[in-house]
């Protein structure tokens, strides 16, 4: 008697653990059962005890079956999270209820199922420099460092940046040393997006120049913007605000402070494999009088040397239609260096 107990159980456990499993029907009529993984690129991930884990092409299934609930995205954005019941070819369906029909879905909008856990967004950036010494006729000695980071996640992107630089040279006629470098500048961006490509933006410049006797211009704006590219080859976005653009000269016993358009753009892209461009441009238009206007503009090229290290060249273009009494209005900076990813 005993062993006819074992029998039938082993009997009901084999009958039954059939169904108790997810099960994927074929256009050609064949069922395969496991535990559905995942669906991406267009292929269900089926995990069965016999057949391991295998991938099947969704244009080749005519409907699925689920024990447990699955996490479901549909091409509307509508996310499900139930078990799946039988449904005819090329549907799915989702149990309502005992007393409701099931909701059905056509698998053409179905863009994934299970997917992985999205990566919490972190901060990323580099960090720069450049070093020269020389001695002997000519003594000089410069200095320069530059500092950018970032972090973008579904919603929102922020970023900052710096640069510095001096340097000093020794006057063959007085002995002593002249400083021909003194400049320093941050600046800083929050982007919030209202859609994918639509979003709003406030932005904050400080701006320091000995030499053309600037002894501080800040900038503080908002506005709007487009991301018109953003790909992990070529990132290309546009912006339109206002700006209010506050400069104090050294030579000088008045401020200037004035509303400003501002309008720019920022590009990156990876021209090959190890080889990045990296452009930004920024045109602040006094609203009083167009003619009168300040804008920056910084183009990068960086060559990957290691997977952490790069070798770059950075060119530094600031044009002040009304700078400094008796300093001219173009400033150009020419940086070649070395730095690292972070």
């Amino acid at each position: 008697m005993r062993a006819r107990m074992l029998l039938l159980l082993g009997c009901l456990i084999a009958v039954s653990a059939p169904l108790h499993a997810d099960q994927v029907m074929l256009k050609n009529g064949d069922r395969v059962t496991g535990k559905i993984v995942g669906l991406g690129d267009g292929a269900l991930v089926l995990k069965g005890d016999v057949v391991g884990q295998i991938t099947i092409a969704m244009k080749d299934i005519a409907t699925f079956t689920s024990d447990s609930p699955l996490e479901i995205h549909l091409k509307d954005g509508t996310v499900l999270h139930q078990p799946v019941v039988a449904a005819d070819p090329n549907q799915f369906a989702i149990a309502q209820g005992p007393t409701l029909r099931p909701q059905t879905f056509s698998l053409g909008d179905v863009t994934s199922i299970n997917p992985p856990a999205k990566p919490q967004p972190k901060w990323t950036g580099t960090i720069s420099g450049a070093v020269s010494s020389t001695h002997g006729n000519t003594k000089a000695e410069a200095v320069s460092a530059s500092v950018n980071v970032s972090r973008r996640s579904e919603k929102d992107r922020t970023t900052a940046a710096a640069d510095y630089g001096t340097s000093e040279q020794r006057n063959r006629t007085t002995g002593q040393d002249d400083t021909t470098e003194d400049w320093w500048r941050a600046r800083a961006q929050y982007d919030y997006f209202f859609t994918k490509k639509f979003f709003g933006f406030g932005n904050v410049r400080y701006e320091r120049d000995a030499i053309a006797d600037l002894d501080r211009r800040v900038v503080v704006g908002g506005g709007g913007g487009y991301q018109w590219i953003e790909t992990d080859r070529t990132k290309f976005s546009t912006g339109l605000g206002l700006a209010s653009l506050y400069e104090k000269f050294d030579n000088a016993n008045d401020s200037n402070s004035e509303i400003s358009l501002q309008a720019g753009y920022n590009f990156d892209h990876r021209i090959r494999e190890g080889l990045l461009f990296v452009h930004d441009l920024t045109y602040f238009p006094s609203l009083e009088q167009f003619s009168d206007y300040y804008l920056t503009t910084t183009a990068e090229l960086r060559a990957s040397l290691t997977k952490a290290m790069f070798a770059n060249f950075k060119v530094i273009f600031n044009y002040d239609e009304s700078p400094a009494a008796g300093r001219g209005s173009t400033d150009v900076k020419y940086i070649l260096g070395i730095g690292m990813n972070f």
